[in-house]
């Protein structure tokens, strides 16, 4: 006896997760901020993080590889340079900003 398929559905994510911007998700990702910092101010720890010349340096090389010229493009590409920082790097920056 066969069952029925059953569709495959995306995994639902939960509605609170959603409503936090991604630049939010992105520094309490890498420990630059506290999951509870509103999100006004993890906004502005945001620019200053990409305001930092390490990781403008870091984002170029991204950019330049991916050609991103988009908007959203600068978030991922943020994340992407923070991603390819080391701890050592990390701490320095959040003590930078």
């Amino acid at each position: 006896m066969k069952h029925p398929k059953q569709s495959k559905r995306a995994p639902q994510t939960h509605p609170s997760v959603l409503a936090v911007p991604s630049y939010h998700r992105i520094l309490v990702k890498h420990g630059l901020i506290e999951k509870t910092l509103s999100i006004p101010d993890a906004y502005k720890v945001f620019l200053k993080v990409g305001a930092d010349p390490e990781v403008q340096k870091l984002r170029r090389k991204v950019e330049r590889g991916n050609k991103m010229k988009h908007v959203p493009a600068l978030y991922l590409a943020t994340a992407m340079a923070l991603q390819g920082m080391t701890k050592r790097e990390l701490e320095a920056l959040k003590l930078r900003i």
